[in-house]
């Protein structure tokens, strides 16, 4: 019996004891801002100590879930959460609290700098904002809340508020406002898809501008409790624009995006790049999207062809991995005009990253890695159409559309036309300073998103290309055969396509896991004459690229691992020679990444078993140490491999008499072995307040040494082109130092020194490399007047690059006048450019580039007997053309 009753007592107490937490505990959810474990750690542990009887922050979800005592208030814990570094959805942070946070904890913030006006509604914390209009918006939110779980709904359309009861055990507010979100109406969680939006009844149309929290001028209630009759609904919205207008202006935001910013969570050093840096120059390809980063040098390397190229820490581009959306890009027969295959105005963003980058994407690269990202996001679907020209014959057009076909699926149109057709002769040689012809250029993008229900996502894309060029004396006829007209000629023919794809699958309830597959197949055709030379090559390439993701143990302790694979097919044609070979690279690697309170580590290797080059094993490292959260040291050190395309990289130099010489090495590739190198670096970061504003500096050192590097060497006859691997040292020192600042409100000023000190051995020993400026100098203004209430306003970009003289090939064995001094001359080049935004929509510009008109004299070298034996087109070491002034315009649908 005493038993019995001990267990209807204990049974008894167990029930009072659910009764009592029920009564006194409840659970509530709150908007928080933060990165990564620290910040989860830091969130948690401030509100226990707040008085939360339970906290649990989700990362991924950005929300901080809260279980207290009915005395203890959510408020007060959120509001202690914001003093110690992290904004939410009632309190923020301040600046000094803010920056002091590891730099690996500073999350985005978006409303930062915000001056929002008194219009801002406060909310409870079982309100939630919610967009709406009209009566029929409330029904239709409070339905949608309710088949949710909700006990009971309200909307309210003056303060734009959702207030709800549930209960926490069986829906969540995460879970309605989702819901409330899949029927039309935006929220402080969720977005309406486009799709759902415009489907509502146009009385219903609220306005997604209006930021969350502000009074909303276009609700339109009849007595404040019913709906417009649907014959007024136009008319009532009409009535409300000037209102709506003058609610907008009430919310002015002072912050935004920098053109190029340093990545601060990154280990590597990792510029980004945006479209704002990309509008300050013309732009019109990849080569000249760099024109105002200090980071890279451009640079014209033919007269004949006038291509350009790109070189990053004093070495030539083919050391530098150039990809698109990730896959590998420009390489191969690509190399020497692949940077013209890519519109500026097709590129949404680009990744630029110094030093070793991640073994993840392939064993090339060794100086670093610059990653185009195509347009391919939108919020609204968006047409637009940019022309430009310049005054010497050159013009183009670009048309970019983006749009959702439905909630998952969005696509892209791009199509790019250029045609070069005046005859320019700035330096009255009789040969063109730049070829003339045609491009083609269309890609179609298909991209598919449902990460957060089925966890897929996948990328599709496909492009088309086609360029002709003609250069050379001006009364050349590209109808009659070289050998047929004593007029010298250089005719380049290349069509190109590539067909890609990438999917990705994140596991579900593990955010922090993803499987990634990458596919691509490129095919490239190059035809081409270089007087009485030819060259013609064909290339395909199959690509592949396997990644799994996870965690062991936390976030804090990262890995990837995977495969690759890589085949590439060359049929080459040089003279009456063929050269045929297939690489095939099957990969296998694993990166580790390690994060601490003031550190990351990233250590990946990966080995590549090359059927003809071996077994190839690449080790990499990057490591970034935050001494003070505006302090940062980085260090990396990689080693990377590569093949050399030697006819496809170095045809400026086909435009001339020297014969080519190949002097093999037991390699399988033209005889010669795959090059090697490491590279080592250090980086300092340093932000500091200047004028009371925002101010960086950067300073780098890399050094680069090689093993087997095949050396092109120009210097044994002006008559002889020798290619060779190295039989000694070769290495390649560079120092940068950036400074960044900006004295007055929308003034922005980039300042950068360059040394470069590159070496080899060649045959009769170590030389400077030539065309390579030890010293350089870079400054870069840009200002922008204040946007008016229609988005009206002006900006003016100017770039200055001084470029130190160079060393020259050795021409002393040529008839006097035929031969070149020991160096160049230094020189500087400025180029400006003039903008005007008419609307949001509407933009035209005005620029000017080589405004000091500095060209060099003599660029080709015995210009009058291109067929003789001192002929040289590939002596360039500065601009051949004179000012060149150019207009523009672009315009949004």
């Amino acid at each position: 019996m005493k038993s019995y009753t001990s267990k209807i007592l204990l049974g008894l107490f167990f029930l009072f004891s659910q009764l009592v937490w029920a009564q006194t505990f409840k659970k509530s959810q709150f908007k928080v801002k933060g990165n990564c474990d620290m910040c989860k750690e830091r969130i948690e542990s401030t509100a226990l100590q707040a008085g939360a009887s339970a906290a649990r922050y989700s990362i991924d979800l950005q929300t901080l879930t809260l279980e207290t005592l009915d005395t203890i208030s959510p408020d007060a814990i959120l509001k202690k959460v914001a003093d110690v570094g992290h904004d939410n959805e009632k309190y923020q942070t301040s600046s000094a609290t803010y920056e002091a946070l590891p730099a690996c904890c500073h999350y985005d913030r978006d409303t930062q700098q915000s001056e929002v006006s008194s219009t801002i509604i406060t909310k409870k914390e079982n309100e939630f904002y919610v967009k709406g209009n009209c009566g029929s918006c409330k029904a239709r939110i409070e339905k949608a809340a309710k088949d949710a779980g909700a006990d009971s709904a309200n909307w309210d359309a003056e303060r734009q508020l959702v207030i709800l009861d549930f209960d926490v055990n069986t829906t969540s507010a995460d879970k309605i406002l989702r819901k409330i979100a899949e029927v039309g109406h935006d929220n402080e969680k969720y977005s309406a898809t486009e799709a759902v939006y415009k489907k509502l009844p146009s009385c219903c149309l609220y306005d997604r501008e209006i930021p969350l929290g502000e009074k909303n001028p276009n609700i339109h209630f009849e007595e404040n409790n019913s709906t417009l009759p649907k014959g007024n609904e136009q008319g009532e919205k009409k009535s409300n624009s000037d209102n709506h207008e003058k609610s907008i202006e009430e919310v002015k935001l002072s912050s935004s995006k920098s053109a190029t910013s340093l990545n601060k969570k990154e280990a590597g050093l990792v510029f980004n790049i945006g479209k704002k840096e990309l509008l300050k120059a013309a732009c019109c390809n990849l080569s000249e999207s760099f024109e105002t980063n200090a980071t890279v040098d451009v640079s014209f390397n033919n007269a004949v062809t006038g291509t350009k190229q790109l070189k990053m820490l004093g070495l030539d581009q083919k050391y530098t991995s150039l990809t698109k959306e990730l896959l590998p890009e420009i390489r191969g027969l690509a190399s020497a005009y692949g940077l013209n295959f890519i519109p500026g105005k097709w590129i949404e963003s680009i990744q630029l990253t110094k030093g070793g980058s991640t073994v993840t994407n392939g064993y090339e690269s060794i100086t670093g890695q610059i990653n185009t990202e195509l347009i391919k996001h939108s919020e609204e679907p968006e047409t637009s159409l940019n022309l430009f020209s310049d005054f010497n014959g050159r013009a183009e057009a670009n048309i970019t559309h983006v749009a959702n076909i439905d909630d998952h699926w969005t696509q892209t149109f791009l199509l790019h036309g250029n045609g070069t057709f005046g005859n320019t002769d700035m330096n009255d040689d009789e040969f063109l300073d730049r070829p003339k012809g045609t491009q083609i250029n269309a890609a179609y993008l298909l991209n598919f998103n449902d990460l957060e229900h089925s966890g897929f996502g996948s990328h599709f894309g496909i492009n088309f290309l086609r360029d002709e060029r003609t250069a050379g004396q001006l009364n050349f006829n590209k109808n009659l055969a070289q050998d047929k007209q004593d007029m010298y000629g250089v005719g380049i023919d290349i069509s190109r396509f590539q067909v890609w794809n990438k999917t990705g699958y994140v596991f579900k309830n593990k955010p922090y896991q993803s499987l990634g597959w990458m596919n691509q197949f490129v095919y490239h055709q190059q035809d081409s004459f270089f007087g009485l030379r030819n060259y013609a090559g064909k290339q395909k390439t199959y690509y592949s690229n396997l990644i799994f993701e996870s965690i062991i143990g936390n976030t804090n302790h990262k890995y990837k691992v995977g495969g690759s694979f890589m085949y590439d097919g060359y049929d080459e044609t040089y003279l009456t020679t063929n050269f045929k070979r297939n690489e095939i690279v099957p990969g296998i690697f694993a990166e580790y990444t390690l994060t601490g309170l003031k550190y990351t580590l990233v250590a990946g290797a990966r080995t590549d078993f090359h059927n003809l080059v071996g077994t190839q094993f690449t080790p990499r490292v990057n490591f970034k140490y935050d001494v003070t959260p505006q302090t940062i040291v980085r260090l990396s050190a990689g080693r990377g491999f590569r093949t050399a395309s030697i006819f496809a990289e170095n045809q400026q130099y086909f435009a001339s008499n020297r014969i080519i010489e190949i002097t093999p090495n037991n390699g399988n590739i033209y005889g010669l072995k795959p090059e090697i190198a490491w590279n080592y670096g250090v980086s300092l970061q340093q932000e500091f307040k200047l004028f009371g504003r925002k101010s960086s500096v950067v300073a780098d050192f890399f050094k680069t040494d090689f093993q087997d590097q095949v050396l092109v060497d120009l210097d044994q006859s002006p008559q002889q082109l020798s290619f060779y691997n190295l039989d000694g040292k070769s290495f390649a020192n560079s120092f940068q130092a950036q400074w960044d600042f900006s004295p007055i409100k929308n003034f922005e000023v980039r300042l950068a020194y360059k040394y470069y000190d590159v070496q080899a051995d060649y045959k009769d020993g170590r030389r400077e490399v030539p065309f390579m400026a030890k010293q350089r100098g870079f400054v870069n203004f840009a200002y922008a007047t204040n946007k008016t209430d229609k988005g009206r306003f002006w900006s003016f970009d100017t770039t200055l690059n001084w470029v130190g003289k160079q060393r020259l090939p050795n021409t002393s064995s040529n008839p006097v006048a035929f031969q070149q001094p020991q160096y160049s001359d230094s020189y500087a080049v400025l180029n400006a450019q003039v903008s005007r935004n008419f609307t949001p929509k509407i933009r035209a510009y005005l620029g000017g580039e080589n405004l000091t008109s500095y060209h060099q004299r003599n660029a080709i070298v015995d210009f009058k007997n291109p067929f003789g034996n001192y002929f040289d087109g590939g002596m360039i070491y500065a601009p051949i053309m004179k000012a060149n002034f150019y207009v523009g315009v672009d315009v949004n649908f």
